[in-house]
């Protein structure tokens, strides 16, 4: 069977079936996180977060206008796009986003995948992070920090090895960028293994580097541009068996043929 043809309810039944298989033998190998505690990672960032974020609800909610003038005219109601997420300590919690994807479907009914469904201006407001705006209300209300890992959907939790899972020790955040300019869409592994880094070197010069970055990156067109398109690499399956994070395309197809051949 080809694995594109896949509906969802069986792409969830293969990720299983990878998780029940291979999280055994990986977090056989994983070793053990130490979380950073200092006054800046339990006290001092939470305070920044609150100040900055309410600073910038308060500069941007003109744009924030415009942003829904736009969308009510584009892809009318719903407005706003909401999506539980999971964050500290594997809390469930809700991101509100303007919507800038289409509901078009597939001759099944199934939503076809994002690239095919985000508008010309959805793409733009993805490129320049626009789209990122309302997640500072996430960040107020103490669901998110500035700087940390990405929030992702509830169905990866189960999913994670003990070593990937403890990206969730801390408050997930509106981007936790690379180190270094890769100058690609980076692979489940690089960003999970960034975050797991994080995790271990939350401090204030780390969050000052990651804030340059992140400004360095959205400049640099190669990288704006993968950012723009990191839908393209698809869903986290699990591991192969060499312990690495994979999507879809990485399955093994006579797993794909055993379970639904």
């Amino acid at each position: 069977m080809d694995k594109q043809k896949l509906t969802k309810a069986q792409r969830w039944e293969l990720a299983d079936y990878l998780a029940d298989q291979r999280l055994g033998e990986v977090n056989k190998s994983c070793r053990e996180v130490h979380p950073a505690h200092n006054l800046y990672a339990d006290f001092f960032k939470r305070l920044i977060d609150i100040l900055v974020a309410a600073l910038v609800l308060i500069v941007t909610s003109p744009l924030n206008l415009v942003i829904f003038i736009i969308t009510a005219v584009t892809l009318g109601r719903p407005i706003f796009f909401k999506q539980q997420r999971i964050g500290k300590d594997g809390k469930p919690f809700d991101i509100i986003k303007f919507r800038n994807m289409t509901n078009e479907t597939d001759e099944n009914g199934e939503l076809l995948p994002p690239a095919e469904r985000v508008t010309s201006c959805g793409r733009f407001l993805r490129k320049t992070s626009l789209d990122e705006l309302l997640n500072f209300w996430s960040i107020l209300k103490g669901d998110m920090s500035l700087i940390g890992p990405r929030p992702l959907v509830p169905e990866y939790t189960h999913r994670y090895s003990d070593y990937h899972r403890q990206r969730l020790a801390v408050r997930p955040g509106l981007e936790c960028p690379p180190r270094e300019n890769l100058g690609h869409v980076w692979t489940w592994q690089e960003q999970f293994d960034n975050d797991v880094w994080y995790v271990e070197h939350v401090s204030f010069l780390t969050d000052c580097k990651m804030v340059i970055n992140l400004v360095r990156f959205a400049l640099d067109r190669k990288s704006a541009e993968a950012r723009a398109n990191v839908n393209h690499r698809g869903t986290f399956f699990g591991y192969d068996e060499n312990g690495r994070a994979i999507n879809l395309d990485s399955v093994p197809q006579e797993i794909v043929d055993q379970l639904f051949g």
